[in-house]
């Protein structure tokens, strides 16, 4: 249950993000909640692969390269999900540190409501 509030929290907040943002479009509540799982399959599967191979880079930049690890994250998004379209890298940057910041702040909000 918890999974399924989480990801339409997500989709919304896809949808909000691409009215909000110039470069990123999306089709409608679908489309974004088909964005929001490809996000989070890749975020299970590709983003600690992506993690460890970059592991100097990110240690170097003190953790900052973890914000073009969520980028490229979206930018594979974007090429699995027809209908979400990001325009190029700067923008799935914006996004994706949008995303998380919004994503953090309401799912504190919605666990500190469900106490």
């Amino acid at each position: 249950m918890k999974f399924l509030l989480n990801l339409l929290l997500t989709a919304i907040l896809v949808i909000l993000l691409s009215y909000l943002l110039p470069g990123v479009s999306t089709d409608g509540f679908l489309t974004a909640v088909w964005v929001a799982l490809a996000l989070s399959v890749l975020n299970f599967i590709v983003r600690p692969i992506l993690v460890i191979l970059t592991l100097p880079i990110t240690v170097l930049t003190l953790g900052i390269f973890l914000l073009f690890i969520n980028a490229f994250i979206i930018m594979m998004a974007d090429w699995l999900v027809s209908g979400f379209e990001v325009e190029n890298i700067w923008y799935a940057l914006i996004f994706a540190l949008l995303l998380a910041i919004a994503r953090s702040i309401l799912i504190k909000t919605t666990e500190d409501k469900g106490r």
